[in-house]
């Protein structure tokens, strides 16, 4: 079966690193196709996602649903995603950098 933007966005919570997010306090909006939108807030080193939408969201990723799942999976590279703008981001570029450190991606 194939992995979803429901499964990535529902597995975030339990792949945070809380000790590598001391002081973030950040709510992350996720625009991606047919995967839906998403709503990622990481206060008081926890995370929590849910499904829906934002208007003061931090940062914004915008994405098809399968360009994200082979970034966050590693078969696209997200310097590359972002250049061919199969990922766009608005907002805070210095947390979308710190962010995929925040997850422990296995």
């Amino acid at each position: 079966m194939p992995l979803t933007v429901k499964d990535l966005m529902e597995r975030m919570p339990g792949a945070f690193l809380p000790d590598k997010a001391e002081g973030v306090d950040a709510v992350i909006q996720f625009n991606l196709g047919e995967g839906g939108s998403w709503v990622c807030t990481i206060r008081d080193q926890k995370c929590s996602v849910e499904k829906g939408s934002v208007e003061d969201a931090n940062l914004t990723v915008t994405s098809e649903a399968p360009d994200y799942i082979d970034m966050i999976m590693g078969k696209l590279n997200p310097m590359t995603a972002i250049a061919t703008k199969k990922v766009v981001l608005k907002g805070d570029l210095n947390l979308a950098m710190k962010y995929m450190g925040l997850f422990k991606l296995s």
